[in-house]
């Protein structure tokens, strides 16, 4: 029960209550002044709800795709710390602590990035780079502890895996909704409830009394949840909504220790 309230505080806010009032308000001003019109119903549809709903889908198919490029990331990296602690033939060397502490440095530094903006991200990304080529020099302490060549071949496409997700990461976070088709859908979202108030006053007859006002706060309340969604959606790595990724290094460190 807690966590079905919680999902509804994320899609009703202040936003919802804001545009509620400011619709109900319109439309007793148009009723008050006689100011009523016939709308049509099937301009929501076209104007509003499709591009949201579009929006909305896309956003999802873009958590989709981050879900898998963070899979690759994790998996390749952690199939580089299994490789140095067991493809090979020295068992002293202190590479797989070193190998395991990159891992957790990796997924941390990945987790801090993509919740930064876009002016602290170049910053963020020297640093991430830096680490890539501490890892590539990792990599190539593996001939000397008796890996062949052919293995340390395998673990270079593991690094060349791992910065291709990183990329694609990258891309997601950065490039998301087209922003003219996320700023036409607000616009009307928020004014739409406002504008529609002639149509309302012109429905108050068809209600029963006390019932008049149900179909602006309606149409707020549906309108204004469905943006809500598409604003949860769109950063999948912010881990504001309860769709959003969760990136936790301490967990795979612990689970590397385990093994």
């Amino acid at each position: 029960m807690k966590k079905m309230f919680q999902s509804f505080a994320l899609i009703i806010n202040y936003k919802t209550f804001i545009i509620t009032a400011l619709a109900v308000f319109s439309s007793y001003f148009c009723y008050h002044y006689n100011l009523t019109a016939k709308f049509p119903d099937m301009l929501v549809g076209v104007a509003i709800v499709f591009p949201v709903v579009f929006s909305i889908g896309s956003a999802y198919t873009r958590r989709e795709n981050a879900l898998q490029r963070y899979s690759d990331f994790k998996g390749h990296a952690i199939a580089l710390f299994f490789a140095s602690r067991d493809w090979t033939t020295s068992k002293e060397s202190d590479l797989p602590i070193r190998m395991q502490q990159m891992v957790h440095d990796l997924i941390s530094k990945v987790k801090v990035m993509l919740k930064q903006n876009e002016t602290e991200w170049k910053t963020s990304e020297k640093e991430m780079y830096g680490l890539f080529s501490k890892l590539s020099n990792m990599t190539m302490e593996l001939r000397a502890l008796g890996v062949q060549s052919g293995e340390v071949s395998r673990v270079s496409q593991y690094l060349s895996k791992i910065i291709i997700a990183f990329d694609n990461m990258k891309i997601i976070h950065n490039y998301r909704t087209p922003v003219t088709l996320r700023t036409y859908s607000k616009v009307f979202i928020y004014i739409f409830p406002i504008i529609y108030g002639p149509y309302f006053a012109s429905t108050f007859h068809d209600y029963s009394a006390d019932l008049e006002y149900v179909m602006p706060v309606l149409y707020s309340f549906i309108l204004v949840s469905l943006d809500n969604i598409q604003d949860h959606l769109e950063n999948p790595f912010d881990e504001v909504g309860e769709d959003d990724i969760s990136i936790d290094a301490d967990e795979v460190k612990e689970f590397l220790n385990q093994n």
